[in-house]
């Protein structure tokens, strides 16, 4: 096994740095065709002629089409035994479930196949995106594609696909291609042969089939056979040496299927207005006899116009099976089809043994994929489980091989000592930041400036008023078209516009565009540098932007010929030295943020607090995460880490609670137009059975703030009252307050008649009040059918979070912050105990307190709630939800949202938060010294966890000196 590893990797390496036309090996026969097994024999008997000729039709199947189109499916797999489907554009999850039910009625296996050339993405929605075939082009080292073809295959088998149409293996030697442009490796046919093979290997290598398409070669036309019929004029001399050449290559490797373009070839057959998917000079002599292909042989889609233009529905299909065809690729009308078929076994055209052979085959493939094992699609954890850690790092190293560096005068690039210089990005084509901005943001002062292609004057003008202003200017050139029409999409405008950035100022051009592009481009000569970066992808912006910075080996080549520059042009660029880079990133963040540094030490200084943690979120990045200084103010006290565990106190309001809520809603479980009494009956008679939900998240239904529910319990000496509490837990005494205090078993009770009992103050007037989440945990518990902790505790696991109530259960008493010296309740230091009095009584677990845990997973769950309900690939909430519940529901006249605090919209009157904040934006802050705040139009996440409340929770130093507002403005001034 070792042995076989270790040759395995020879192989790979061998194969990617390979460059040369080497002597054919021995043709290697596809896998499928030498496995035999009694399940295809047996299968075979099982079925009826025109069964059989059904095994050879595969149509096209939408998952994002009505119950109109599943009743069309069902009905050509239950009347006609179709063979397959072709999965075209929908959802991983609802295909999966459709999928699943397709092949619960068919009797015979269904064989599922998708257009995956850079991998599901290219159909379906919420799945990863690989580099399209020309950016793979650019790369030296082809064993990436080996393991990206692997990956795709992967992604395939969990969504139950057998065949992938990849790899493209046409040669792209004509720029005006309509069709095929970027989805070719490039110029190079050996180039071309080489990565194709590389990527049909790795899929195969998972048993997933790959297929060469577009044979005999679709690199050189002008025309788009989806539109219409190419016409190549090419001499069979030509074809033979270019075009063919990576469809033999991949022939005597093992290739599992082709797919045969409808292209009018007159050098191989003569026949006007014929397809070469019509054509037996092409399929039977030239594909099977000549080159000896032994695969499953695909049509291109018949439905396209370069063979539906001039053949009849079921006409196309009998000259597609007359000319060598093994699977008619969307038919358009299968019952037609049938019978024109059967009309031709009739009159001798041809026979029932060749449509049996060809069924036969189609069978061997299908055991081959595994289809005699029953294929469920487990649709739980699918998104998870399709956009892996695993396919975004790969999408990185791909990204990185690509990135081609055309143009560098001076040694430009890498950039050093960008420090000092006041650098302008600009985007041409999307007006937001992206990937390639933030990227560089987190080493150098950048500002964004962004314009549409269709920018008007005026937003012309301001951009180069900032241009004018800058050192430098890093110009990205993006939203661009695959076809050459506009100059790609970008238009003259854009051109115009980036050639008279050059001539103001030193310029690095980015170009995320098809390679042709260069074609369109006069004059490069006034920009410092040039990087084609093929496409837009957050992998190559990034990648753009670590060229840039020298974070990252440049050694990309051009794979195709263009006006300025030679095909495998490229300048190798070696990456700056990790310690020089991880220096000037450091300087950087330090010039950056030093002012978030000085302003939570000033705090310690002040004794607001004896120490702190502080997390920022940037563009769903950690951009910052500190610790500062120690637990208490002993001197030999134990230091803040990043993992010093604190009391959130009402912070608890919007990480639990709103958590909560949101869920149910999500689930349609929950109403927030509801009354109290909908949900709680027992309210019924009392002022707060008719309150509306929305008004009590809102503090505006009249509740009072709070109730001292702890005073009721002591003597005027301070003392506990006989009967109330015990050290020790019993039946009588179950409910954990403190260390060694445990509360009188009805006392929650007795809790919800006070408040049930108490007087409302005045409705529709805000009043910041707890009272309302003592009937809110009530409310989750009973449609949760679980308690609060236990019911969030599931979604904090989804999310990998380590957020809790009852923190000594989980974590050492070392870990946990204390808070306050309690001399008058539970008389002792609290540490890993809510510091919450009713939330104590209450056990520990409330709605309104009680959860623990480390700035950093409040940030990041508060970048879900900016991610609208997910994180990670991994969806907890309804997006629209999260928008409702973030939004103010009351402005002007009450700001908050539900559950959320946000700010003032009144300039008048005073903000919770920095006037940098949008009213987007939302958030709360606790009463031990914590806040959280999260920007929708920023995307910037601020968190500052204290224990301000130790030794005693007055005097308020904390609020008094304004730390964490101002920390919160630093972090805006440091991200503008």
């Amino acid at each position: 096994m070792k042995r076989f590893f270790f040759l395995s990797v020879i192989f790979i390496i061998c194969a990617g740095f390979y460059h040369e036309d080497p002597k054919s090996p021995a043709k290697k026969t596809p896998e499928f065709i030498v496995e035999q097994n009694h399940w295809v024999d047996s299968v075979f008997n099982s079925l009826t002629p025109n069964q059989r000729l059904g095994q050879l039709f595969m149509v096209a199947a939408y998952s994002n089409k009505d119950m109109k189109h599943v009743k069309e499916i069902r009905e050509l797999i239950t009347n006609y035994g179709i063979g397959g489907l072709i999965w075209m554009q929908g959802g991983p999850v609802k295909q999966g479930k459709l999928a699943n039910y397709y092949q619960h009625i068919t009797k015979t296996p269904l064989l599922y196949s998708i257009d995956g050339e850079w991998g599901l993405a290219m159909r379906l929605d919420s799945t990863p995106r690989y580099p399209k075939q020309m950016t793979l082009g650019a790369m030296r080292n082809d064993s990436l594609i080996y393991y990206m073809g692997k990956q795709i295959a992967k992604e395939c088998k969990r969504l139950g696909i057998h065949v992938n149409f990849a790899p493209v293996a046409d040669v792209n030697n004509n720029p005006a291609n309509p069709v095929i442009g970027m989805r070719s490796f490039g110029e190079n046919k050996y180039k071309v042969a080489q990565k194709a093979y590389m990527y049909m290997a790795g899929m195969q290598d998972e048993r997933v089939m790959a297929n060469g398409k577009h044979f005999p070669g679709h690199g050189d036309t002008d025309v788009d056979s989806h539109k219409g019929l190419p016409v190549i004029n090419h001499s069979t001399d030509r074809l033979d040496s270019l075009e063919l050449y990576p469809f033999q290559y991949l022939f005597d490797r093992g290739l599992g299927s082709i797919m045969v373009a409808h292209l009018n070839i007159p050098s191989l057959d003569t026949t006007k207005n014929l397809a070469s998917t019509l054509s037996p000079k092409v399929v039977n002599d030239l594909l099977k006899n000549k080159m000896g292909f032994k695969g499953l042989i695909f049509t291109d889609a018949l439905n396209m116009k370069g063979v539906s233009k001039y053949f009849a529905p079921g006409i196309v299909d009998v000259k597609a099976l007359l000319a060598g065809n093994d699977v008619l690729l969307f038919s358009e009308n299968v019952e037609k089809a049938i019978n024109e078929i059967n009309k031709a076994i009739k009159e001798g055209k041809i026979s029932q043994a060749e449509v049996d052979e060809r069924c036969k085959k189609i069978l061997q493939a299908k055991f081959w994929c595994g289809l005699y094992n029953k294929q469920e699609i487990v649709t739980r954890k699918l998104f998870k489980e399709l956009n892996t850690t695993q396919s975004s790092e790969l999408n990185d190293k791909l990204a990185t091989a690509a990135v081609t560096l055309l143009k560098n005068d001076n040694d430009f690039l890498p950039l050093k000592n960008t420090d000092s210089l006041k650098i302008v990005e600009v985007s041409l084509g999307l007006e937001e930041q992206n990937t390639l901005f933030t990227t560089l943001k987190d080493y150098t002062n950048i500002e964004h400036v962004g314009l549409k292609h269709d920018a008007k004057p005026k937003e012309i003008n301001e951009a180069f008023e900032k241009i004018r202003n800058a050192d430098l200017i890093i110009l990205q050139l993006n939203k661009a078209t695959l076809k050459a029409e506009n100059n790609y999409g970008l238009g003259n405008q854009t051109l115009r516009l980036a050639d008279s950035i050059a001539r103001i100022k030193p310029t690095i051009l980015v170009l995320l565009t098809n390679p042709y592009i260069l074609n369109k481009i006069e004059d490069v000569s006034p920009f410092k540098s040039v990087i084609l970066a093929y496409e837009y992808m957050p992998s190559l912006l990034r990648a753009s932007a670590n060229a840039i910075l020298g974070i990252n080996r440049v050694d990309g080549q051009l794979p195709v010929t263009t006006k300025l520059f030679k095909v495998e042009s490229g300048i190798i660029l070696e990456a700056l030295s990790p310690t020089r880079i991880k220096n000037s990133q450091t300087i950087f963040l330090k010039k950056r943020f030093g002012v978030v540094d000085s302003i939570a030490l000033w705090g310690i200084e002040e004794k607001a607090y004896p120490g702190c943690q502080v997390v920022a979120m940037k563009d769903g990045k950690l951009i910052y995460q500190k610790a500062f200084g120690k637990y208490t103010y002993a001197p030999d006290a134990k230091e803040v880490d990043n993992g010093t565990i604190y009391d959130l106190a009402s912070v608890t309001k919007v990480t639990s609670s709103a958590l909560a809520l949101m869920k149910l809603a999500s689930e349609k479980k929950f109403d927030y137009k509801k009354t109290l009494g909908d949900y709680l009956p027992y309210l019924k008679g009392s002022n707060k059975d008719s309150l509306f939900i929305e008004d009590v998240l809102t503090h505006r239904a009249g509740l009072q703030a709070w109730i001292p529910f702890y005073l009721k319990t002591l003597t005027k000496k301070n003392e506990y009252k006989p009967g109330l509490y015990s050290v020790k837990p019993s039946e009588k005494y179950p409910t954990h307050v403190a260390k060694k205090l445990y509360v009188v078993k009805d006392f929650t009770d007795t809790m919800y008649r006070r408040i049930v009992a108490s007087k409302l103050e005045t409705p529709g007037k805000y009043l910041y009040s707890d009272l309302g989440y003592y009937f809110m945990q009530q409310i989750i518990e009973q449609l949760a059918q679980k308690k609060q902790s236990d019911f969030v505790k599931d979604m904090y696991a989804q999310m990998g979070l380590t957020l809790t109530y009852e923190p000594l259960k989980y974590f050492s008493i070392e870990q946990i912050a204390p808070t306050e010296n309690d001399t008058k309740f539970r008389k002792q230091l609290l540490q890993g105990y809510v510091h919450d009095p009713g939330a104590a009584l209450l056990g520990g677990v409330a709605g309104h307190a009680g959860l623990f845990g480390n700035a950093l997973d409040v940030a990041k769950l508060m970048q879900m709630y900016l991610n609208k309900g997910e994180l990670n690939g991994v969806r907890i909430l309804d997006s629209n939800v999260v928008k409702d519940f973030t939004a103010c529901h009351f402005c002007p006249g009450n700001r908050r949202g539900l559950c959320f605090e946000k700010p003032e919209p009144d300039d008048k009157k005073d903000s919770p938060v920095t006037s940098d904040c949008s009213l987007a934006s939302f958030g709360h802050s606790g009463f031990t010294g914590t806040f959280v705040w999260a920007d929708p139009q920023t995307n910037l996440v601020v968190v500052f966890l204290s224990n301000r409340v130790y030794p005693d929770a007055e005097p308020n130093k904390l609020a008094k000196l304004g730390v964490r507002g101002k920390i919160h403005k630093a972090f805006y001034e440091a991200v503008k």
